[in-house]
């Protein structure tokens, strides 16, 4: 077949460019990261020809002898590497899993509890009126106190109250370590489902860097991309909690997911689940997740010691809030800002936002996809510095993209050279 260049020069040339743009500046939004080159392949592969409608030994079309092999390989993977009694590898991402889960053991307008978006929770998690799990479920949603971090007494108060037939212990925007034994005991308390959403934090929890909700939730959502480092894709797992239910919630979620809300599933990304979730079961990749932690403490205490006001004061995990209504700016203005000075991060609220989502009073950073290129702790507090620079307008957005092009040269991405 003719290649790329050949057939779409345009195409062509925008990938080049984007790859440029990705080699010369920081990836700083925590949900970003760098699939290694054999996941690439496995996502470029022939398995992107196949068609796949079902689940192993149980297709509604021939010939899946070994794109069966691949699913079971994945499938296997995640629960060794989770402890978990049963996954479906096959959502297409990680709000059609949530999603898939909802439908699967709620009826519509049962009441579902998340995180106020606000507060660092995530859209699909009941965000009101304008998300399917705030239109079609009734949403009654908590939130972080004053200082940032979930205040679990008043979602204690609030579940007996309320009595939620499911629990979301998620986050997007949350810097701090979840207390997944707690949020169980909530919801054991009125029998409610507990779901934790892990898509941020996977690749920390099988790095033991975060603890684990496996042994305290019902399922288990996370995407495979961010710190887990593999394709855009996700997967749902049953725990061993519900031990002979666990069966039964799994076919639930299968039925669900097909042919609940989707046909044939991406076997060219399980491919690439399957493979990064082999990358994540090494020595290598535990180190990798505990400099993400290390890298994200140093850079957050960094931006405190020049100034910045962060959320919570610190991060435990992989990323970090900052509130730049202090100096005088929104988020949306610092984002745009720090990507012309090549740090690309996204702007994002704070708790108890007084601006709008679309031009809130915070920016959110993180150091998965800095990890990943070899930075540690004395590149964080260069990093830090220079951000911080920039929000105080005490250099230039060019002498800081100058700057920051030295530093790339320096660490480039292993899969592009």
């Amino acid at each position: 077949m003719d290649s790329l260049e050949t057939v779409d020069k345009k195409i062509k040339t925008l990938i080049e460019q984007e790859k440029e743009r990705q080699a010369t500046t920081l990836m700083m939004i925590p949900s970003e990261n760098y699939a290694s080159r054999a996941v690439e392949e496995a996502v470029g592969s022939c398995l992107e020809n196949k068609y796949a409608e079902g689940y192993p030994t149980k297709r509604y079309y021939q010939g899946q002898t070994f794109v069966d092999q691949v699913e079971l390989l994945a499938i296997e993977r995640a629960k060794k590497l989770f402890d978990v009694a049963e996954v479906n590898v096959q959502p297409y991402s990680g709000s059609p899993a949530n999603s898939a889960v909802y439908f699967a053991l709620l009826k519509p307008k049962d009441k579902i509890m998340g995180l106020k978006l606000s507060s660092g929770g995530h859209l699909t998690h009941g965000h009101p009126n304008v998300t399917f799990s705030g239109r079609y479920f009734t949403s009654v949603q908590y939130e972080v106190k004053k200082d940032g971090y979930i205040d679990y007494e008043y979602l204690k108060k609030l579940v007996k109250k309320e009595k939620p037939a499911m629990i979301v212990a998620g986050t997007t925007a949350y810097p701090r370590t979840l207390d997944f034994h707690r949020f169980a005991e909530i919801a054991d308390s009125v029998g409610a489902y507990l779901l934790a959403d892990i898509s941020h934090i996977a690749g920390l929890v099988v790095s033991g860097t975060h603890p684990s909700p496996a042994p305290f939730a019902d399922i288990i959502m996370t995407t495979t991309h961010k710190t887990l480092r593999g394709p855009r894709g996700a997967m749902i797992m049953v725990t061993h909690k519900g031990l002979k239910k666990d069966r039964e919630l799994a076919i639930k979620i299968n039925k669900a997911i097909f042919p609940g809300l989707q046909g044939g599933p991406h076997i060219n990304t399980i491919a690439g689940i399957a493979v990064c979730l082999k990358e994540a079961g090494t020595k290598k990749f535990v180190k990798y997740g505990h400099q993400v932690v290390k890298n994200a403490k140093v850079l957050a205490q960094t931006l405190m010691d020049n100034g910045m006001k962060l959320v919570t004061k610190g991060t435990d995990n992989h990323l970090i809030v900052i509130d730049v209504s202090p100096l005088n700016i929104t988020g949306k203005e610092a984002a745009i800002d720090l990507e012309k000075a090549g740090m690309v991060l996204n702007y994002n609220t704070v708790p108890f936002d007084t601006n709008p989502p679309a031009n809130p009073s915070g920016i959110r950073l993180g150091t998965p996809a800095m990890t990943s290129r070899g930075l540690k702790e004395p590149q964080m507090r260069f990093v830090g510095r220079l951000l911080s620079q920039v929000l105080k307008k005490e250099v230039t957005v060019d002498t800081a993209r100058k700057d920051i092009g030295l530093l790339c040269s320096r660490f480039p991405i292993p899969e592009m050279y």
